[in-house]
């Protein structure tokens, strides 16, 4: 099958990046080394508003009342058109009330509607107190109730249709008010979460072998390590999360072997291995080190550090070395030597004094690339980890910095990285001095999604990329990713699938026994023949 895929890959290639609308013929071209800095434009722009109504002066914009906004600009006709079902994301632009015109404030924000039988369940992932169902004019209000304190807070969203740009897009006007105080006005843009006529299910071959469901939590992360898939999840929506653990000894046919909660401490959102011993970050106790050497049957040995419990958010293993990414109570990043890996000892404690949180890693070389969120990406020296130094950092105007893979590609070291907010996506920046970090290249898909977690094998780079599902770009030329496979997990009927922005594919590895492992917050555990 490799060599096959391999001899039409350019002809497979040209037809998909056409679809993806980043295809030409001059990009078929082999790289030829060179790479020129990018402008950084950051994750949004603000290009003005979305849509040609706003709110009418002289009205009540907390009436929830399609007549509160002018829509005598809109191509209302074309609202008729509009698929009512499934899962809308919203990009929406904020506004001070009162300066629609020329607003001294512009600032992004996203938002959710959800139909079935044709009338929205939910808006902004809030009940619908107020609707029109006049096809023409679409008109939707959630309603918030909260207390605080002894006051009762009452907020509505009323959302308000002024074109159809396609069937599966909408755009229009918002008015957000607490208590019948109007709060903030704007714009939006929504698109639907789903596929078929704009983009077939898969493409490239990229179909999974197997699907298992994952009955704890949220599962967010995988590892893969003795035939067995170790899956963790956290707590939400109610549920709570925890391990699971598959024996994959048969790729077509997983076998569930057992799952474990700790009471008061199931919010585990990353796993890694390392010889006999399995490690789990969790948010309640630190690093949690299991005994693997019965692989379906982990034995809880202990949690680390001593001294106190941390929120430990992710882990990477590196030869001997580990590195826990902590987010409090101290913002720092534990780096633990694991020779003997039953039995890791802490080596040292590093706080970088930027905003954020050290949230994920990834070490090439003597160096560790931290995406430390609002703080940017970062770059360490830990080759003495008594001794760790800073050496540079890239991070632009609402930086979310959040995963990221490092490779050697010529002369040049590169680091694929992606950000977690909506319009998120990748970036391959040349880190080779990181006192100068620039953008050379970068892949888009919907701004209304958002990337999350990169894996780079050879020139292939695998993308669990949220409501997009899995990617797989070919980065032969970093310069110009170019997209060679994909598989939509996401189905926004399914009533399991959620309305927020972080749905969908989530953790992803390919640890090189010709499979890539996937976790989708809903199908769980799919597997898929490496491509």
């Amino acid at each position: 099958m490799s060599w096959m895929w391999r001899g039409t890959r350019a002809a497979v290639a040209a037809s998909l990046l056409a679809l993806a609308g980043c295809g030409s013929d001059e990009e078929e071209k082999p790289w030829d080394g060179k790479v020129t800095p990018l402008a950084e434009t950051a994750d949004w722009k603000d290009t003005g508003p979305y849509a040609a109504c706003k709110v009418n002066t002289g009205t009540d914009p907390c009436s929830n009342s399609p007549a509160s906004f002018n829509v005598s600009a809109c191509r209302n006709s074309t609202l008729a058109a509009l698929e009512r079902e499934g899962i809308y994301r919203l990009k929406m632009r904020y506004e001070l009330p009162g300066n629609e015109v020329t607003p001294p404030y512009a600032a992004e924000g996203s938002g959710s509607l959800r139909f079935s039988g044709g009338t929205p369940d939910l808006v902004q992932g809030l009940p619908l107190v107020s609707w029109s169902g006049d096809p023409r004019l679409f008109s939707a209000t959630g309603r918030w109730v909260r207390d605080v304190g002894t006051e009762r807070l009452v907020t509505d969203y009323t959302l308000m249709g002024c074109a159809a740009p396609s069937p599966r897009e909408l755009t229009g006007c918002f008015a957000t008010c607490t208590n019948g105080q109007l709060d903030y006005v704007g714009t939006f843009h929504a698109e639907r979460m789903t596929w078929g006529r704009s983009e077939p299910e898969s493409s490239g071959g990229l179909k999974p072998v197997s699907e298992s469901y994952v009955e704890l939590g949220s599962p967010v992360d995988i590892y893969v390590a003795k035939d067995h898939a170790y899956v963790v999840s956290i707590n939400r929506y109610g549920e709570t999360g925890g391990l699971t653990v598959f024996d994959v000894k048969d790729r077509a046919h997983p076998v569930f072997k057992t799952s474990i909660q700790f009471p008061g401490d199931s919010y585990w959102n990353g796993v890694w291995a390392k010889g006999d011993a399995l490690y789990v970050a969790s948010a309640d106790t630190g690093l949690l080190v299991f005994d693997i050497s019965d692989p379906g049957n982990p034995v809880f040995l202990r949690s680390m550090p001593t001294g106190g419990p941390i929120d430990v958010h992710t882990v990477l293993v590196d030869g001997d070395r580990l590195y826990a990414m902590s987010p409090s109570p101290n913002r720092e990043t534990l780096i633990f030597d694991v020779t003997t890996p039953r039995q890791p000892v802490l080596l040292t404690r590093h706080v970088l004094n930027v905003p954020g949180y050290p949230h994920d890693a990834f070490v090439f070389g003597d160096r560790l690339y931290v995406s430390h969120l609002q703080g940017g990406y970062q770059v360490l020296d830990v080759k003495d980890p008594a001794k760790v130094r800073n050496l540079g950092s890239y991070a632009f105007p609402g930086t979310m910095a959040h995963h990221s893979a490092v490779g050697r590609f010529g002369e040049h070291t590169l680091a694929f990285e992606g950000g977690e907010r909506m319009g998120a996506h990748l970036r391959v920046l040349k880190v080779d001095d990181p006192t100068n970090i620039v953008k050379v290249g970068e892949f888009s898909l919907r701004d209304v999604t958002s990337i999350h977690n990169i894996l780079l094998v050879g020139t292939r780079l695998y993308i669990a990329w949220y409501h997009e599902g899995v990617r797989v770009l070919d980065v032969s030329n970093p310069t110009k990713p170019k997209q060679v496979a994909h598989f939509n997990t996401f189905h926004d009927t399914d009533p399991r699938s959620r309305e927020g922005l972080y749905e969908g594919a989530i953790g992803i590895r390919v640890p090189g026994d010709g499979f890539v492992y996937v976790v989708d917050d809903v199908r769980g555990l799919l597997i898929f023949p490496e491509l």
